[in-house]
């Protein structure tokens, strides 16, 4: 072993030592970092695992505030059952061993999406740490790990089905798709493009392999508690969550109109079908997962129903790290506004609701920007065939 070999041993020992005893010392102060929305997936995973309903909130209150959370109401888990499938791994530790090793899993996957966007946008090989970068810098990214919610993983889910499709695995690219499944309403567009992809070129193995992997994740947990599919029929029948004031077009209809109209969520999603029955129509012929994700994505985002909340922007990462490849000067500029605003507006504690014009605006700087990219290769064609109309006959 050369002298440069045993100084970088060295130097990962000592670094691991020193971890160590950071990872100890968060371990034995709950008051550093205190839980946040991590302990909706801890309780309910540990309720689940213990045969007991995960929707009930008088069960998951005590558990929450013995976990460190400083509530008098449960912070509920409406997520659908199959999605205890992705957290019940956090039930088996105490609630800061879980918070903790769900904070390191939720890096590595922000970590492995960045550079996997990266490279699936046709960025080099040499330069992925940019990809980490962006997706470590990326405002929701932030949020989402400061909250522990469930984002990166829906991001997650957008990734692999990029990635299985890019290598024609369509059984594999429809299992990953479980992940998104997790908020369902945040890509329902992406359902739509998957459902007719696979009526206009006949690929069911994408449906049946995210059938089949939401058959599974749901036996799991429904082996553990048979009565799960009731329960949460039950939770979202007779204690919907009154917290759907989200950043939705739906919640400014409410204002505006009466916030115990609840069916006026829905409107943005007729708007966002109808642009994508347009958008299908233009782009079947040639249509291409990754081109066309990031924008599905944005639209769904923006046009979602309900439970668009700041850390589930996380899922614009896509349209952000195909913009910043574009290398458009104005694009990249707007991008960095938008994300510093972000971060002033965290500083002076805004509320949640006050960032709903964070995606549309990126929706508005994504579509400029892809149109200016279409746009720079329009001009030779134009002056080409000019010039051939010159030539005389």
């Amino acid at each position: 072993m050369n002298f440069r070999r045993l100084l970088t041993v060295l130097g990962i020992a000592l670094s691991a030592a020193m971890l160590a005893g950071q990872v100890r010392y968060l371990l034995d102060d709950p008051s550093i970092w205190p839980p946040d929305d991590f302990v909706e997936y801890w309780a309910a995973a540990r309720l689940t695992l213990h045969g007991e309903n995960p929707y009930d909130a008088a069960k998951l209150l005590p558990l929450q505030v013995a976990a460190g959370r400083d509530t008098d109401q449960a912070i509920m888990m409406w997520n659908p059952p199959w999605s205890l499938a992705v957290v019940l791994p956090l039930g088996l530790f105490s609630a800061r061993e879980a918070q903790l090793l769900w904070l390191l899993a939720n890096l590595a996957v922000i970590a492995f999406c960045g550079d996997r966007l990266w490279l699936q946008f046709g960025g080099r090989r040499d330069r992925r740490w940019i990809g980490w970068g962006l997706a470590l810098g990326f405002m929701p990214t932030l949020f989402a790990l400061q909250s522990g919610q469930i984002g990166p993983f829906l991001l997650l889910g957008a990734v692999l089905f990029l990635e299985c499709e890019r290598r024609g695995w369509h059984f594999a690219a429809g299992a990953a798709t479980l992940l998104l499944a997790v908020k369902p309403h945040l890509a329902y567009l992406v359902w739509a493009a998957i459902l007719c992809e696979a009526i206009l070129r006949c690929r069911g193995r994408v449906i049946l392999g995210g059938i089949a992997a939401g058959i599974v994740a749901t036996l799991i947990p429904l082996a553990l508690n048979p009565h799960l599919l009731d329960q949460y029929a039950d939770a979202m029948a007779n204690r919907p969550p009154s917290q759907w004031l989200t950043l939705t077009i739906g919640c400014l209809l409410r204002m505006a109109l009466g916030t115990e109209l609840f069916k006026l969520q829905f409107v943005s999603v007729l708007i966002g079908l109808a642009w994508f029955a347009r958008h299908w129509l233009k782009a079947r012929r040639e249509w291409n997962w990754t081109e066309q994700l990031p924008l599905l994505l944005l639209v769904s985002f923006v046009t979602a129903p309900y439970g668009a909340w700041p850390f589930d922007m996380v899922l614009l990462l896509p349209a952000v790290v195909k913009l910043v490849l574009r290398r458009r000067m104005e694009t990249n500029l707007a991008l960095a506004a938008i994300d510093a605003a972000c971060l002033i507006m965290n500083l002076f504690g805004a509320m949640s609701f006050a960032f709903i014009w964070v995606s549309p605006a990126i929706l508005v700087v994504y579509i400029h920007g892809m149109r200016q990219n279409r746009e720079a290769y329009a001009p030779p064609v134009l002056a080409a065939s000019r010039s051939r109309e010159a030539v005389p006959v």
